[in-house]
């Protein structure tokens, strides 16, 4: 005869009794063990579900189903990993897609390193210069509407920068530099303010008469509007002539004034309208609200105790709507920008930009004026890569893409099919080289 098992309920003695409860113990454990690995699957497939419905595309399987390698990708995961670990950033929150799916996501570190608040997927980060294409895609649909072209002059909408002269410094006879005036050669156009040809710079990128000019009219002055940011502007000198080099600077906070002039509407509003809203990028935008406050990510003391690099608080009221620089955005709602932009300039039926004025805003519209690094172009909003080999980072020819100064970054390349976004708050020296290493381990998953 067999044995009874401990669960099978014989009473018929005391020691059999004492089994027996033993036994229903047993069970009890196992089923709360099963039903607590069930409520967690659940979980973690309903916290799947919310970042999928979150997401503007689906998920890929795992990195391989789009060609990408696994053990790359979870290399660069421990990389960040070390660099959260050693303080030299808070936390990051980054993510590739490709052929249409998001193949890895990671989420790492703290939001702010002055609390113990996690880094989460709907973080919001200051993107800094990457609020530039999103301003240049606005100025172009005005362009697609018939409203300017990019060869008129901007003093035809903006009269004040047409006044402007070209400073030229010299040594003057007590050895101190002399700004000299003369008139520009010919008048500034709007494709030079989106191609960073106008003559224009910024006053922290220099030591010059110039630069120094810029630093004391308090241009980009958060206090003020972009309408009085303009007036303060074209009181100054040109740096040179427009469309003799490339030269990064103000030119995109001048075509938010022209967006506002030519719309008649402030330049957050005219970004929500036509950009924001359709793609559904409802946490970007020039001030955090009092209820999303608590998901800006936050930055922190470089190692050893150095000081962070200044950062503008995100619910501060400022007037100033910088279109240069002044938006905050998360991680979900820039791949909603990126991917209409990899698709054509649409995304789920809503169509931003049309896909030959796309086109042209990737191509290189610098070509052989200096100033720009080897290999790399740039577009009407976009940096554009031009030649491989001569950059000292990997890439495919036409991609295009931008970078933030806290350190975000983006770029879509159309021949892999690929999307790439780094969200992090770090200090000026640290960007370039964690931007850097970023893109470069990327390119290494590709694999297929």
């Amino acid at each position: 005869m067999t044995s009874p098992s401990p669960y099978d309920g014989d009473t018929s003695s005391e020691d059999g009794g004492g089994k027996n409860n033993e036994g229903r113990e047993m069970m009890k454990m196992m089923k709360g063990a099963l039903l607590a690995v069930g409520l967690i699957s659940v979980a973690l497939t309903t916290m799947a579900a919310t970042a999928q419905a979150q997401l503007a595309l689906p998920m890929a399987a795992s990195p391989e189903e789009v060609g990408l390698s696994s053990a790359q990708l979870k290399k660069l995961e421990a990389v960040t990993k070390a660099h959260i670990d050693e303080g030299l950033l808070p936390g990051a929150v980054m993510l590739v897609a490709r052929r249409g799916k998001v193949a890895w996501l990671s989420v790492q570190g703290k939001r702010d390193p002055a609390t113990a608040d996690a880094m989460k997927q709907d973080s919001i980060f200051r993107i800094y210069s990457m609020t530039k294409p999103i301003v240049s895609i606005t100025l172009m649909q005005l362009v697609e509407e018939g409203r300017l072209q990019i060869s008129d002059p901007v003093s035809k909408y903006l009269p004040e920068i047409g006044k402007m002269k070209v400073g030229t410094e010299t040594t003057g006879p007590d050895g101190k530099p002399v700004l000299n005036l003369s008139d520009p050669t010919r008048a500034m156009t709007v494709q030079d303010l989106l191609r960073h040809t106008s003559g224009l710079t910024y006053g922290s990128r220099g030591t010059s008469l110039i630069n120094a000019s810029y630093v004391d009219a308090g241009i980009g002055d958060r206090s003020a509007t972009v309408e009085e940011m303009v007036s303060r502007l074209s009181k100054l000198a040109l740096k040179f002539n427009p469309g003799d080099r490339w030269e990064y600077s103000v030119a995109v906070d001048v075509q938010g004034r022209l967006i506002e002039v030519i719309t008649g509407k402030k330049l957050s509003e005219a970004v929500k309208e036509r950009v924001l809203d359709p793609l559904g990028m409802k946490d970007t935008g020039f001030q955090v609200p009092a209820d999303k406050v608590s998901r800006a990510a936050q930055p922190g003391p470089r190692p050893g105790g150095a000081p962070m690099t200044p950062r503008f608080k995100v619910d501060d009221g400022a007037k100033y709507e910088s279109g240069g620089g002044g938006m905050m955005s998360t991680v979900e709602d820039y791949l909603r920008f990126t991917a209409a932009l990899a698709n054509g300039g649409a995304l789920q039926g809503k169509r931003i930009i049309g896909k030959q004025t796309l086109a042209f805003m990737t191509a290189d519209h610098v070509l052989d004026r200096p100033g720009r690094p080897p290999g790399l172009g740039f577009g009407l909003g976009f940096e554009v890569r031009t030649r491989t080999g001569d950059s000292a980072i990997p890439g495919s020819v036409g991609e295009y893409g931008w970078a933030g100064n806290a350190g975000t970054l983006f770029w879509i390349d159309p021949k892999e099919q690929l999307i790439a976004i780094y969200m992090v708050q770090v200090s000026d020296p640290d960007r370039v080289a964690l931007r850097n290493q970023f893109r470069t381990m990327v390119q290494a998953a590709i694999i297929n």
